[in-house]
């Protein structure tokens, strides 16, 4: 396998350039210098690129090892996350009231991706422990906050996310385990019975604790969503002092054979074989769902983010063997010598795919990252409530979009590889296999789908996706008067306008009131597929502008190694945003004829007669 660099230049591109550090400016950041900013991703790619990434492979092929009740994870994982606990990363997006460093959630996004790149597997213990953060943040109490919560920010304590049973996957409701309030004697706790399956790194030894969030129901909880609560439940109980105490009764019980990801732990979990697991309420009764959602909503950004890291992984692959891999000749026109497959131009079709869509998804996932920033910390309250509205629009958007384009990207990258792809041991299997779990956890794409053209549009008739789309609009214009990139104007403004009637149409046939939740179920898909091609290709959009100011203003600049000739980072910069208008989002496009040409053949069809 090549090794990984993080992409540190792009990073500061989108960082600098497209977003202009306004996560800087907000309260709260004072402190937080753009100097400080490009220290920190020099310092998390060193970690990313040294110390993670040479685990990645190894840590596939060994996998892990389930020993009586015990995980044993791959040779090198617990070094590599004690180097990262060692270092602060946990808590570099977390705020300091919390114990955290308090940098903008776009920083701590862009440094999430470069550990994703490096090592997937390994980078979903902290990704699941930030979900639990944001939890207990939200709806711990005061005790439980100064208890539970400077162990798992340090990052010597991680956390889980406990939802699915074998009987209730994406349907909730079905959920069984219970929690059965102790006498008032034994304390003001629970003892939790059930079985949890699919809990991403549910047992391991590279942290001292592990404290699962579980949803579970209470003996008199009423049937449905509303019946299910929230519980805090150690691998270890904790002392008032802190300190850890006895076992707690929750086991693993078995490990889960997957495609991919082999380094990273999926547990079955057993909670009350020995009378009962000990669990503390998180919040409300009967509130267990809303609150996990918090922890959930914050995870599939990340996750989004997380497939965007194995896609940008997948382009270094396939760039580098396309380097390496002298095969076939160039045409008479071109010379006719042999020549590195990078020359033929289908090959470059392919690696000029990968590397637009990478890019795109980058600067759509930290614009997203950069809304959240303003929600959080911005001054005025129509401002928060705005970047709000955007936000929840783009999570559902980041997180499908981004996951299916990374198994496409990575398959692709496969493609460049020819019939070494296929073979393990180059790596670019590796890549797609771990990367095809993304669309499938942290709510299914299918249901982020749902989510945005159902609840989110709905909710709000359409007004916050019709705003970004002003702004794609805004966009399209400043191209079509800048000389050289007038066809991506062009271009962009075709696929703002497929977005706008495609909005309209799911508006009005989602609220019918009979057609309405099929239309829906219908549409939804393509839809978000449409509406992730058209913002992907507006970022791209913006990046051309940037890039062209940028080359016109630095041309002459006697401090450039080249003065007077183009550097090759805005160049390659204006290509991949030619690609992704130009070629790339022409597929997005035609998602709305697929939406105009109606329902008639899915609701016709039966499965059953197949």
């Amino acid at each position: 396998m090549f090794p990984y660099h993080a992409p540190v230049r792009d990073f500061r591109f989108v960082l600098e350039e497209l977003l202009e550090h306004r996560s800087l400016d907000l309260p709260g950041f004072e402190e937080t210098s753009s100097e400080l900013v490009e220290a920190v991703l020099d310092e998390a790619a060193r970690l990313a690129g040294d110390v993670w990434a040479p685990l990645n492979a190894s840590g596939d092929r060994q996998g892990c090892r389930l020993e009586g009740d015990k995980v044993q994870l791959p040779d090198g994982f617990i070094e590599a996350y004690r180097a990262y606990v060692e270092g602060g990363w946990n808590g570099i997006g977390v705020p300091a009231v919390h114990g955290g460093q308090g940098l903008p959630e776009v920083v701590a996004s862009a440094v999430q991706e470069m550990l994703h790149g490096a090592n997937m597997a390994l980078g979903l213990c902290p990704m699941l422990t930030a979900g639990a953060i944001e939890a207990l943040a939200h709806h711990g109490s005061d005790a439980q906050k100064a208890l539970y919560l400077p162990k798992l920010v340090e990052g010597t304590w991680t956390g889980t996310m406990n939802l699915t049973e074998p009987q209730a996957g994406s349907d909730l409701s079905k959920v069984r385990t219970r929690a059965v309030p102790c006498e008032a004697a034994e304390g003001d706790h629970y003892r939790l019975t059930g079985q949890k399956i699919f809990i991403t790194w549910g047992e391991h030894d590279a942290a001292e604790n592990i404290l699962h969030l579980v949803l579970a129901r209470t003996p008199d909880a009423a049937e449905g969503n509303k019946g299910i609560s929230l519980f805090l439940v150690p691998k270890f109980l904790v002392n008032a002092d802190g300190s850890l105490g006895a076992r707690n009764d929750v086991i693993c019980t078995s490990l889960e054979h997957k495609l991919g990801i082999h380094g990273s732990p999926t547990c079955t979990l057993s909670f009350g074989e020995q009378g009962g697991a000990i669990g503390y309420r998180v919040g409300e009764e009967g509130r267990g769902l809303n609150h996990m959602f918090t922890m959930m909503n914050a995870a599939r950004h990340k996750v989004g983010v997380q497939g965007i890291g194995v896609a940008e992984r997948a382009c270094q692959h396939a760039f580098a063997y396309a380097r390496d891999r002298v095969q076939g000749r160039l045409p008479k026109s071109r010379g006719g010598a042999e020549c590195p497959i990078g020359d033929h131009l289908d090959v470059r079709r392919m690696l000029l795919s990968m590397r637009a869509r990478t890019d795109a998804l980058r600067a759509l996932a930290l614009y997203c990252a950069d809304q959240l920033d303003v929600a959080r910390h911005a001054e005025d309250a129509g401002d928060r409530q705005a970047a709000q509205a955007k936000a929840d629009v783009l999570i559902p958007v980041v997180k499908a979009f981004s996951t299916d384009q990374a198994v496409e990207i990575a398959s692709l990258g496969v493609q460049v590889h020819g019939g070494m792809g296929y073979i393990e041991e180059t790596g670019a299997a590796q890549l797609l296999r771990d990367a095809r779990i993304a669309p499938i956890y942290e709510g299914t794409n299918g249901i982020q789908a749902l989510d945005l053209a159902g609840r989110k549009l709905q909710r709000d008739g359409g007004t916050a996706l019709a705003g970004l789309i002003d702004e794609v609009e805004g966009t399209a214009r400043a191209l079509c008067v800048t000389p050289g990139l007038a066809a991506l104007g062009e271009g962009l403004a075709a696929g703002a306008a497929d977005l706008t009637a495609a909005l309209a149409t799911l508006l009005e046939e989602g609220s019918d009131p009979k057609r309405g939740p099929d239309a829906i179920q219908a549409y939804a898909t393509p839809f978000l597929s449409l509406t992730g091609h058209v913002l992907c290709a507006w970022q791209m959009g913006r990046a051309a502008l940037k890039a062209m100011a940028a080359e016109e203003a630095g041309s002459d600049d006697p401090g450039r190694p080249d003065p007077g000739r183009p550097d090759p980072f805005y160049t390659a910069k204006r290509q991949s945003a030619d690609y992704a208008i130009r070629q790339w989002l022409p597929v997005g496009r035609a998602q709305r004829a697929v939406i105009e040409a109606g329902m008639a053949s899915l609701a016709a069809f039966d499965p059953d007669t197949q």
